[in-house]
C-alpha cells in the first residue's frame, strides 16, 4: 500500500509528530508514504508527466526522513489553503490553464496525480475546509481518512483538535507575563486570540489564567457595559489594573465581523483587528491607558506540548490503522475520553461553538463554571 499525507490550512504545534508516527506505523506493516507538499496543492501542482514535478511537489518520507521531525512545531511538509474545486484563473498550474477566466474545479486533475503517483488511500490533516475537500475525494472513490486539527478546537465530531492544548498553554503564559506590564504602567490590558467561529480560545484561556472579562465569537459585546465592567475590575485590583480576551471573530453589538482583504479558496476572509476596535472604543469611554496586544501567530509557533504530543501521535496512529483496514470516509477523534472515529461527513454537520447557556455569563462577559462534573475534559 501507499499512503499519501498532506497537512493543509494554518499550522499548529504537533503536525511533524503525526507526520512521524503515520510513517512508523505504516513502515511496520511494510507499507510506503508519500508527503504531499504544500497541502492540497502539492497535487493541483503536480504534472504528472514531469519528473521534476512530481519531485517538486512530493517527498517519499521512510523513518530515517521523519526521525527528528517531531522536535519542532509546524509542518515539515508546508502548507496552504488551496481548494482544488475552486482555483483562481491565477493559481491554476500553466499546463492546465485554459481560456475559461472564472474559478477552475480541478477535482479531476487531483484524481488523475492521486492515480498516476500510484496512492492507494490518502490521510488529510486539517480543519473544516481542509476536510472538506477530503469529504470530496472519499465521494469519488478515494480512500481517505481524515486527521483534525485546529487551535480553535472547532472541527465538528470531535472533542479535541490537535492545537488547542499549546494554544492555550501559550495564551494562558503570554497573559501573565503581560500582567507585569499592565500592572506597572496600571492599564487596561486587550489581548485578541485567534478563534473565527468559536471562542473556545479565548474562553478556556481566560478561565485557566483568571483574567477579568473575557469576548468570545458567539456573544456580541456592548462597549459601554464592558467598559464599565474593566473599570470596576481595575479599581479592585490591588495593582489597579484589569486584563481581557477577545476572539478575533467577535463583534460588537450591532456590528460585524471585522475582515480583511480577498477571499480565500473557501470563502473566508482575513480576520484581525476586533481587539484593536474594542481597544478603542475602550479608551473613549474609560479615558484609561490602554495596552493593545495580539497575540496571532504566536499561538501556534513553536513546539507542542506534551498533550498535542499525545493526541498527534495516537491519532496519527488510529488514522494510519483505519486505512490499513480499507476504512474510508472516517475522521478519528476524541469522544467522552476515548479515541475513535467517526464518518467523516460529520465535519460539515455545524459550527462547533461554545456551549455559550452552560459555560459563558452573557451580563458579565466572563467564564461562568458552577459546576464540572460530567463535563468533558475540554469543557465543551
Amino acid at each position: 500500500m501507499k499512503i499519501g499525507i498532506l497537512t493543509g490550512g494554518g499550522d499548529v504545534p504537533g503536525l511533524n509528530a503525526a507526520i512521524k508516527a503515520v510513517v512508523n506505523r505504516a513502515a511496520t506493516d511494510g507499507h510506503q508514504v508519500l508527503g504531499i507538499r504544500r497541502g492540497w496543492d502539492g497535487l493541483v501542482e503536480v504534472d504528472p508527466s514531469n519528473p521534476l514535478s512530481i519531485q517538486v511537489n512530493t517527498l517519499p518520507l521512510d523513518p530515517g526522513v521523519v526521525r527528528t521531525i517531531d522536535r519542532t512545531g509546524g509542518t515539515f511538509l508546508h502548507t496552504s489553503r488551496t481548494n482544488p474545486a475552486k482555483v483562481k484563473p491565477a493559481d491554476v498550474p500553466a499546463f492546465l490553464r485554459t481560456a475559461d477566466d472564472g474559478p477552475r474545479d480541478l477535482t479531476e486533475h487531483v484524481l488523475d496525480v492521486i492515480d498516476q503517483l500510484g496512492l492507494t488511500a490518502m490521510i488529510a490533516i486539517g480543519g473544516d475546509d481542509t476536510l472538506s475537500f477530503a469529504l470530496r475525494l472519499h465521494t469519488e472513490g478515494v480512500p481517505v481518512v481524515a486527521i483534525p486539527k485546529t487551535m480553535d478546537n472547532d472541527v465538528h465530531g470531535t472533542d479535541y483538535c490537535i492545537g488547542f492544548s499549546t494554544a492555550v498553554s501559550r495564551t494562558v503564559n503570554f497573559v501573565h507575563q503581560l500582567r507585569t506590564s499592565a500592572g506597572s504602567h496600571e492599564r487596561i490590558a486587550v489581548v485578541e486570540v485567534f478563534g473565527r467561529n468559536s471562542g473556545e480560545t479565548s474562553l478556556v484561556s481566560a478561565y485557566l489564567s483568571g483574567v477579568d472579562r473575557a469576548v468570545i465569537s458567539e456573544v456580541p459585546f456592548d462597549p459601554d457595559r464592558l467598559a464599565q465592567l474593566l473599570m470596576r475590575d481595575k479599581k479592585e485590583n490591588p495593582s489597579n489594573y484589569a486584563m481581557m480576551t477577545i476572539s478575533e471573530g467577535a463583534t460588537v453589538l450591532g456590528g460585524e465581523i471585522v475582515e480583511q482583504g480577498e477571499e480565500d479558496a473557501f470563502g473566508h476572509r482575513k480576520l484581525g483587528g476586533i481587539g484593536q476596535m474594542a481597544t478603542e472604543l475602550l479608551k473613549d469611554r474609560t479615558g484609561q491607558g490602554m495596552i493593545y496586544q495580539q497575540l496571532g501567530y504566536l499561538m501556534r509557533s513553536g513546539s507542542p506540548d506534551s498533550l498535542d504530543l499525545m493526541v498527534a501521535i495516537n491519532y496519527a496512529v488510529l488514522a494510519t490503522e483505519l486505512v490499513i483496514g480499507g476504512a474510508s470516509g472516517r475522521l478519528v477523534a476524541l469522544r467522552d475520553g476515548n479515541y475513535t472515529d467517526v464518518p467523516l461527513t460529520e465535519v460539515g454537520a455545524g459550527l462547533k461553538r461554545v456551549d455559550v447557556e452552560a459555560l459563558y455569563d452573557v451580563g458579565e462577559y466572563r467564564p461562568k463554571l458552577r459546576h464540572v462534573d460530567g463535563r468533558p475534559m475540554f469543557l465543551s
